[in-house]
């Protein structure tokens, strides 16, 4: 088995390497800590719920922990929608070894930019039609086996945003979708979002991040929202270039 459910995981626990279970348990701690709610309420119901989906991989720096999060992304693609709602696979890595050397935050930000460029190359599918290749264009999303996904980084690392302090290497895959009722064309959306700011600020004890904005607003770009830095800076340019390189060769 390669995707778990909270409910299988919570019977068959036992059944795990010990640094899974003990990550697990921090997830699962993080998500029922009532006194300091987790700002991202469909993450928490999709936890409630039972429809998130869990995996684990290798250390993030090894090729083979790439494979690994390409075969649970594909068989991940093909069950998302029998899930439920609040649709997200959420991919623990065996960041033992970048904890002890005390990594950086730039340093787990290359590595997320390096495992998403590699994924993509083990990807077998054309890219979506109408997903923009162009990561500085405002519709652009990561896409892998023909879905986009919302693409989640936390890191041991982070200090300030605790949002997106985990003690694991984390990435979250939420497909694009899942948005389609969360959005800022929509009553429940912007009603969602007013409250998701409000425990964000709780959560962080900073303001949200300026890269935080509605997927489609013209000056919004999803790879800024991906990786979070602790201030409120972003990278300049993407470094997602796996597709444009192969798109560029293409075009010429």
């Amino acid at each position: 088995m390669d995707l778990f459910t909270k409910s299988w995981l919570e019977q068959h626990g036992d059944c795990l390497e010990d640094w899974q279970r003990s990550t697990y348990k921090d997830f699962v701690y993080m998500m029922g800590d009532e006194e300091n709610p987790y700002p991202c309420i469909p993450g928490m119901q999709g936890f409630i719920s039972d429809t998130l989906r869990f995996g684990f991989a290798g250390r993030p720096t090894d090729e083979g922990s790439h494979k690994q999060l390409a075969k649970l992304l594909k068989q991940y693609g093909k069950v998302s929608r029998d899930t439920g709602k609040y649709a997200s696979l959420v991919v623990f890595f065996d960041s033992r070894e970048m904890v002890k050397e005390e990594a950086t935050i730039d340093e787990y930000q290359n590595q997320f930019w390096t495992i998403l460029n590699q994924i993509h190359k083990l990807d077998e599918e054309e890219w979506p039609e109408h997903i923009p290749k162009e990561p500085h264009h405002h519709e652009w999303e990561f896409c892998f086996d023909g879905e986009p996904y919302f693409a989640f980084c936390a890191t041991p690392a982070h200090v300030i945003r605790k949002s997106r302090q985990f003690p694991t290497f984390l990435i979250a895959f939420q497909p694009r979708w899942v948005f389609d009722e969360i959005n800022a064309s929509t009553t429940f959306g912007q009603k969602l979002k007013r409250v998701i700011r409000k425990r964000l600020v709780a959560y962080d004890g900073v303001d949200p991040h300026p890269a935080l904005k509605w997927y489609g607003q013209q000056d919004n770009y999803e790879w800024e929202q991906y990786f979070l830095h602790d201030d409120h800076s972003s990278l300049s340019k993407c470094p997602f270039t796996a597709m444009v390189n192969k798109f560029k060769k293409i075009q010429s």
